[in-house]
């Protein structure tokens, strides 16, 4: 009865994956999307990190090609995605007793367009913003990469929530 029950299981499940009603990361796609493109996201940022922009643009592509069965197309996209970086800031977060800095915060915000060709209702224009806080001794321009990396993958996170999974 149980060796039934899992043949039947088994169809079943890689149905429901496959035909694009659910994904493995949640994700809820509209059926008849087959491709997403993402632009160049542009830095309009007053301070400009010069790899911030690629490494951006980079991990919302492999986000989406690794958890979604979306085929990456070069424009023109069911889902077409365009943003630009809109600030990028370090501010003290914490004071030590004697009035030093002890922590500082890097703040990334980045404004997302999503043109769904397949639903338009579910089109958007949003900011997302997301930080993460390091020790004010620390020499920023030696761990500035790492850090904007580690802020990257959360934004990329969000906007992909945003997108398709909409929280």
């Amino acid at each position: 009865m149980q060796k039934q029950f899992l043949f039947l299981l088994i169809p079943i499940a890689f149905f429901i994956t496959s035909c694009g009603i659910y994904s493995h990361s949640g994700a809820s796609i509209p059926p008849d999307a087959k491709t997403f493109s993402v632009s160049y996201i542009s830095n309009v940022a007053n301070i400009v990190n010069p790899l911030l922009s690629q490494n951006l643009t980079e991990k919302l592509k492999q986000k989406f090609v690794n958890e979604t069965q979306l085929k990456l197309t070069s424009t023109e996209g069911d889902l077409a995605f365009s943003g630009k970086i809109t600030s990028y800031e370090i501010n003290p977060t914490a004071v030590q007793g004697n009035q030093q800095n002890a922590i500082n915060r890097l703040t990334i915000t980045i404004e997302i367009t999503l043109e769904n060709k397949k639903a338009a209702e579910k089109n958007f224009t949003q900011t997302f913003s997301n930080f993460i806080d390091f020790s004010a001794s620390d020499d920023f321009a030696t761990r500035e990469q790492e850090l904007s990396d580690k802020v990257s993958v959360m934004l990329v996170q969000d906007v992909f929530n945003k997108a398709f999974i909409n929280w």
